[in-house]
């Protein structure tokens, strides 16, 4: 190829560029990318943590029983399922895609997943151990305590290991390669006129304001009802119970809108169950829009469209149990 060639190739190419580049670049929403994993066996390891139910007190709740990894990474109930069957105090989010979160937890008391995942272990309404409890049944298991060794260096094993594994685990936890993410990308075809006017209803009446990033979400605190009070019999005060400020009282963190269609019922207080409502009900209180039919029909097609691919892997095989691991507590005592 003589220079004049290269030029007039380099020419086209830059033309040609944009209709690939520029809708990923130039939009307010930016697709997932696939999970990077530089550690295999601390992954592997967490995984192992985070489908154990050992670590509970009943020895029947894990970390997969209100973020279901079959189900958008949720429960879908109003309200989690804790110890005892007690009724959880607020909406489980999804797992899935938390990573990109600011902070987590509806109220952002906690700063990234590390921190998260030592919360429910010692919450007395949801897993009801204590940390000291969890670490002595995984040092009770041999495989476990040989694990940890190849991880970390010793059996030691401390809750900030546990935590640290969980972690990295959860990272992987993304969902790459939903449709609107091919349209991004440059795929024409990949939504139907319905989905992209759908979209271009969203941006226009002010949903990017808080939807946005590789997340769609989770970058910000928000109060709920913002035009009009939202009505709720939920005693959650959002970040007010953090801060102790009255002005943040029912401001909670912006969730994310990857795979909302698996992810129901919405909201902190897990009220809504319908997404079409869940849709109506924003605009309404956070934007003063009321919404007709086909608005909200052509919102929620384009919704529909951020269900990416769901985490795939081998269930993990936990280690048994030894004469040595503390009995679990199913029952409460008469």
């Amino acid at each position: 190829m003589n220079l004049t060639q290269s030029l007039v190739t380099g020419v086209l190419f830059s033309l040609c560029l944009p209709a690939w580049a520029d809708r990923a670049t130039d939009e307010p929403i930016t697709p997932i990318s696939p999970a990077q994993v530089s550690n295999p066996e601390l992954v592997e390891l967490g995984k192992q943590l985070y489908f154990d139910p050992r670590l509970s007190r009943s020895g029947f709740i894990s970390c997969n029983s209100c973020h279901n990894l079959s189900m958008g990474g949720t429960d879908n109930l109003p309200t989690s399922i804790g110890d005892h069957w007690q009724q959880g105090p607020i909406n489980s989010p999804t797992v899935l895609n938390a990573s990109m979160n600011l902070a987590q937890f509806w109220d952002g008391r906690a700063a990234d997943l590390k921190a998260q995942a030592g919360g429910p272990i010692e919450n007395p309404k949801e897993m009801a151990s204590n940390h000291t409890l969890a670490v002595e049944v995984l040092r009770s298991i041999p495989e476990y305590r040989a694990s940890f060794k190849a991880r970390f260096g010793n059996e030691a094993i401390t809750i900030d290991q546990v935590t640290t594994a969980i972690a990295a685990f959860e990272e992987t936890l993304v969902t790459p390669n939903a449709r609107f993410d091919q349209w991004l990308k440059g795929d024409d075809d990949a939504l139907t006129e319905q989905e992209q006017s759908g979209y271009a209803l969203f941006k226009e009446i002010g949903c990017t304001a808080c939807h946005y990033g590789p997340a769609i979400g989770g970058k910000s605190f928000q109060k709920m009802g913002l035009i009009e009070a939202y009505q709720t019999n939920n005693p959650a005060q959002g970040r007010a119970g953090v801060t102790g400020k009255d002005a943040d009282r029912f401001m909670f963190k912006v969730p994310t809108l990857r795979n909302i269609a698996l992810t129901y019922p919405y909201f902190h207080d897990g009220a809504y169950w319908n997404l079409s409502e869940a849709v109506d009900v924003m605009a309404r209180l956070q934007l003063g829009r009321q919404l007709n039919d086909d608005e909200n029909a052509r919102i929620v097609a384009f919704l529909k469209t951020l269900t990416g691919q769901q985490p795939d892997f081998k269930l993990p095989i936990l280690p048994p149990s030894t004469p040595e691991t503390p009995r679990p507590e199913p029952f409460p005592e008469n």
